[in-house]
């Protein structure tokens, strides 16, 4: 995850460069002092990085709050005082991962990481947080407070995951059957609906292809086909493009794993692909989106979209097995 330090002293700059040294799993960056953090902010928000504040928590709020979307969507917030005594998590706990960033910056700079939310606080369980462990999509959102509200008073929490419809009201129903948010026919039987995400997204690229180039891209397929960006449940590509920073960070913004193929693996995905003699050449198998999506996707896949090109960079989108033909 890349993660922006913003602070307004030397002396919260001084922990902010601390904190980006010590911050080894994540791409942390200390912003230079006098950088607008209105920019900073904005372009956090557009590319979901994480945000950190060193200072007042007042001046977190106010530089957030022109960009907050959506709790599913919106990028992890914290905020820690100048002594570094408190890591305070103030947005996306959960689903964007505020709470998890929370414990290690704590620990690169020994402050105390001060959670929040009322599941975290109980111990009680947290249903979004399952969501996201999981790899579900939440389909009603408001469902959240209902299942947060039943766990946090004690009561158990029924989830429903083999019958459909379930036989009697249940707290969460997880189902591969469409049930739109719009549609009442969920409010009879649970109070949240979670899906598998459907979809595989094969990528290739030339080397050093930018990530916002790959944002772009592959945002302009799935609307052009229809596929929502919440139902993107891995992003797939060769293992020679593992360590491709665009990619990393593509699959990072579409919150959902990067999972990678050597080229014979690959070469023995059952399907119809297109074929080049020049990626042959370059990396041992004759497609990668294509084959990489299906591969992802798993066996009796559904290619939903076929190779798309565009400026050195190859898209594909599979539809996984439980979901072909519905």
């Amino acid at each position: 995850m890349r993660v922006r330090i913003i602070s307004f002293t030397e002396k919260g700059y001084a922990l902010a460069e601390k904190m980006a040294a010590a911050l080894t799993d994540h791409d942390a960056q200390a912003v230079p002092r006098g950088t607008s953090a209105a920019q900073i902010c904005r372009e956090a928000f557009r590319d979901r990085d994480a945000l950190v504040f060193i200072g007042a928590a007042g001046i977190a709020v106010r530089s957030i709050a022109p960009y907050l979307k959506d709790k599913l969507t919106d990028p992890p917030v914290i905020v820690i005082d100048e002594e570094g005594r408190f890591a305070v998590p103030i947005l996306s706990g959960h689903m964007g991962g505020a709470n998890e960033l929370a414990l290690a910056v704590a620990g690169s700079i020994g402050a105390q990481p001060v959670l929040t939310t009322a599941t975290d606080v109980s111990g009680a369980f947290s249903v979004d947080l399952f969501a996201k462990e999981n790899g579900l999509r939440i389909v009603n959102r408001e469902g959240i407070a209902k299942v947060s509200s039943s766990a946090l008073s004690g009561k158990a929490v029924t989830i429903c995951i083999k019958d459909f419809p379930p036989e009697t009201q249940t707290d969460v129903l997880i189902t591969d059957d469409i049930i739109s948010e719009g549609s009442e026919e969920f409010r009879s039987m649970a109070s949240i609906v979670l899906c598998p995400k459907k979809y595989a997204l094969g990528v290739g690229c030339r080397r050093g292809k930018s990530f916002s180039e790959l944002r772009a891209f592959a945002e302009k397929v799935l609307e052009d086909n229809g596929i929502d960006i919440s139902d993107v449940g891995a992003v797939a590509t060769i293992d020679v493009k593992k360590d491709e920073e665009g990619i990393i960070r593509l699959s990072e913004y579409l919150r959902a794993p990067l999972i990678t193929f050597e080229a014979s693996v690959l070469a023995k995905v059952p399907g119809s692909f297109s074929s080049s003699e020049r990626v042959l050449r370059a990396v041992g198998v004759d497609n990668v989106c294509e084959r990489a999506a299906a591969a992802a996707a798993g066996r009796d896949h559904e290619l939903a979209v076929k190779k798309t090109a565009a400026d050195g960079m190859t898209i594909a989108v599979a539809l996984r097995k439980s979901q072909a033909g519905n």
